[in-house]
């Protein structure tokens, strides 16, 4: 079994910064391909950015792409979002998940293991 924890988020106004981070335990990801997701209250989830295994290659979406980066440190079993520019719309709780292979999918099927999440409010 894998345990996702995420930390980070929080209130911001807009244009701030915020770090999002998930810690893994249980058992390594660092064979997997981790996605940051995210929920709006009435909204469907959905992906937000990932990376691949080692974090040669990563993905976005348009929505953030240019203000948000995702990184990992292997070595402490630890995926990071990092947040800047940020806006209302992009107020909503954040998921971190592994994915079932090595290569960044966008489809949250393709996740089989998922944290709590954190709540990012960002205020105008």
């Amino acid at each position: 079994q894998v345990q996702l924890v995420e930390s980070g988020g929080g209130l911001v106004q807009a244009g701030g910064s915020l770090r999002l981070s998930c810690v893994a335990s249980g058992r390594t990801v660092s064979n997997y391909a981790m996605g940051w997701f995210r929920q709006a209250p009435g909204k469907e989830r959905e992906f937000v950015a990932g990376i691949n295994w080692s974090g040669g290659s990563t993905r976005y979406a348009d929505s953030v792409k240019g203000r948000f980066t995702i990184s990992r440190d292997n070595a402490k079993n630890t995926v990071y979002l990092q947040m800047s520019s940020l806006k209302p719309e992009d107020t909503a709780y954040y998921y971190c998940a592994r994915c079932v292979g090595m290569v960044v999918r966008t489809t949250e099927y393709e996740y089989g293991y998922w944290g709590q999440g954190t709540q990012v409010t960002v205020s105008s």
